[in-house]
């Protein structure tokens, strides 16, 4: 979501001349668009804000402006702190209200702009047609905000109530998308099968599989994504289209967050361990290739070794492909920041070593299981040896290969050659009988998955 949304405020200030800068040494303006999910990225904004301030002052000094703008989630949750501690800042933006930014920079005035509300009709409605696809691949925003409350987590307090944008709306984004080279499209909510737009000349609430299933439709769009879900928010709709429509890529990004029935209570999570499952199990059974990637909070407060233990037990229970694992960070305003039975930070560091060892084994088994297939892989962008090119294979699997610069942005069947801690290195594929090669049955086999 931060991505999509640093990419439309360049496009809201090209219009006034502004262009990408090299280095910020050469910037006539800076944006920090920031994350308030865990504390080590807010504390990165005030190091960077110290960095940037020096900046300020030397061009100053040579007779040159520079402005600093703050955007994002902490801006939102701390735009009066952001002030007292970094006096170098001119601008503070929520994610709700960055389309402002022409209409700021027009006003006369000499002190700092605050604007954090909450008028997400009014962003979508402001914002500046899509300008030419860079890559081949590209973010859609579709749902805002997010109802759920787990007891961990900024969003609902930083982006707001949820919101979805009108079917019509997002299909036309889509198309333009589309006309300026777009293939693939990941569509975008910090609660993302929440979705529920209203279709184009009808009053009624429709949900993300109808939606999917209407881009599906337009020509040029090859593939389809969605994040990040929430495992309530999976219906049978939903779960239906991972079977019906071939644009749908198999791999879905579903956070557990924990294996540990007590702790998802205390989360808010308001699914249980046996719900997860479920899902699971009914989403390989409309798609037996789809790949899982989770995401999972260890020390939250409260959590035993018992309950860690049902955190890696899920883990080997599923089998996911990729996952990431964080330390519970209190986050200000959060109920979870005052709870009793705070985890000691060597206990979280502890479990996280052994949950992320865990995970890594798995996506490597994952992983391995493709050498010798051939899959095919959007290539995005080049990499970084010459003649490399970067792209994703359906499974969201990172692949490299060696290939001529017109197989950038196409869609090219190449043979897995060897794999990586993180990625996949394909080659040109060969011509030998495709029937001995091991198919995702033999993937899902060796990391633990059921076939």
């Amino acid at each position: 979501m931060n991505v999509y949304d640093a990419a439309r405020m360049a496009e809201l200030m090209a219009p006034l001349g502004y262009g990408h800068a090299a280095a910020a040494e050469d910037a006539d303006m800076v944006i920090l668009n920031t994350c308030h999910i865990r504390e080590k990225a807010a504390e990165k904004l005030y190091s960077d804000l110290g960095r940037l301030a020096r900046l300020k002052a030397a061009r100053r000094g040579a007779g040159a402006e520079m402005l600093i703008a703050v955007a994002g989630c902490v801006a939102q949750a701390e735009g009066e702190e952001v002030l007292r501690r970094a006096p170098c800042v001119d601008i503070v933006v929520g994610p709700q209200t960055y389309h402002r930014l022409p209409e700021i920079l027009a006003r006369p005035g000499d002190g700092p702009v605050i604007e954090v509300d909450f008028p997400v009709e009014d962003k979508f409605a402001a914002l500046p047609a899509r300008r030419a696809a860079r890559r081949p691949s590209a973010f859609l925003s579709i749902q805002e905000g997010c109802d759920k409350f787990c007891a961990f987590c900024v969003v609902p307090y930083t982006r707001g109530a949820e919101f979805s944008r009108p079917v019509a709306d997002i299909v036309a984004e889509a198309e333009s998308l589309v006309a300026a080279g777009a293939r693939e499209i990941t569509l975008l909510g910090q609660n993302v099968n929440a979705y529920r737009g209203a279709p184009a000349a009808t009053g009624g609430n429709r949900g993300l599989a109808p939606l999917l299933r209407r881009l599906a439709a337009i020509e040029g769009i090859e593939r389809l994504r969605y994040t990040t879900s929430h495992p309530r928010d999976m219906d049978d709709e939903l779960i239906a289209a991972h079977g019906d429509l071939a644009a749908l890529m198999p791999f879905l990004h579903l956070p557990a967050q924990s294996g540990s029935d007590r702790i998802l209570a205390a989360m808010n999570r308001r699914h249980t361990v046996e719900d997860y499952l479920r899902t699971i199990e009914r989403l390989r059974a409309a798609r037996p290739d789809i790949a899982l990637g989770s995401d999972f909070i260890v020390g939250f407060p409260g959590e035993t070794e018992a309950d860690f233990e049902a955190t890696l037990a899920l883990v080997r229970a599923v089998g996911f492909a990729q996952a990431y694992a964080f330390k519970f960070s209190p986050r200000p305003g959060t109920p979870a920041a005052t709870l009793d039975g705070q985890v000691s930070e060597a206990e979280k560091a502890a479990r996280l070593d052994a949950l992320q060892a865990l995970l890594a084994e798995r996506q490597a088994a994952f992983n391995r299981a493709f050498v010798g297939r051939v899959l095919p892989v959007l290539f995005e962008r080049r990499g970084r040896r010459p003649g490399q090119l970067v792209g994703r294979s359906p499974h969201m699997q990172a692949v490299h290969a060696m290939l001529p610069d017109d197989a950038l942005g196409a869609i090219v069947p190449v043979e897995i050659a060897a794999c990586h801690a993180h990625s996949l290195e394909g080659v040109a594929p060969s011509p030998d009988d495709d029937a001995a090669r091991p198919g995702l049955d033999d993937a899902a086999r060796a990391a633990g998955m059921p076939a």
